[in-house]
């Protein structure tokens, strides 16, 4: 059993594939604490493997993205195995790269928290390689990302402002990453357009 904060479907909002229609399961759990995590750890409801797949099926998307709360905690090689099997669809795993991750994933999105202050846990990277590295700008110094172990040389490299219910220092946030991409440009901006279209 998995306890699953909520399984949707929506537009990828972030990284490179912003605008795939995807099916997400977002799973309650993190072994970190962000001060700007956004989602509700005590919320959710317990699955099995065959309910998830169901759930997902209900959906035609091309991917099926492993989200959270920390979706490192709740799987596995045999539900990589299965979800690929049972849903024809390509996986992707949106991870802050604390842990190790089973075979078989499509696209791995490592988000580290590495260098965040008032982050409470352990945010040592053990992922080996990432497809992107999306990184949340709280202003925190940038040029250790590019030397995370999971960074290869096709790696690509995002950074995302900081989003805050205040729309004055969410503004602000938005033009401070702004202007540090186009001061390094080794960087991507990644904007959470979902936010920006009022969907989930």
């Amino acid at each position: 059993m998995k306890k699953i904060n909520e399984i949707f479907y929506s537009l990828q909002g972030e990284g490179h594939h912003t605008g795939y229609p995807s099916v997400f399961i977002r799973f309650s759990g993190c072994n970190l604490q962000c001060p700007f995590c956004d989602t509700h750890h005590n919320d959710g409801v317990l699955m099995n493997d065959t309910d998830i797949i169901h759930a997902v099926n209900l959906y035609k998307a091309d991917w099926v993205v492993l989200t959270g709360g920390e979706p490192s905690l709740h799987i596995d090689k045999d539900f990589i195995r299965l979800l690929h099997q049972a849903t024809g669809k390509k996986i992707a795993i949106e991870t802050n790269g604390s842990n190790l991750l089973p075979e078989g994933i499509d696209w791995v999105t490592v988000s580290p928290k590495v260098g965040i202050e008032d982050m409470i846990g352990n945010p040592e990277i053990k992922v080996g390689i990432a497809d992107e590295i999306k990184v949340v700008d709280v202003g925190q110094n940038l040029e250790p990302y590019f030397d995370l172990p999971c960074r290869g040389d096709n790696t690509l490299m995002y950074l995302q402002p900081c989003y805050v219910a205040d729309k004055k220092t969410r503004e602000s946030n938005t033009m401070r990453t702004v202007k540090r991409v186009l001061q390094d440009p080794r960087w991507t901006l990644s904007l959470q357009i979902h936010r920006y279209l009022g969907i989930p």
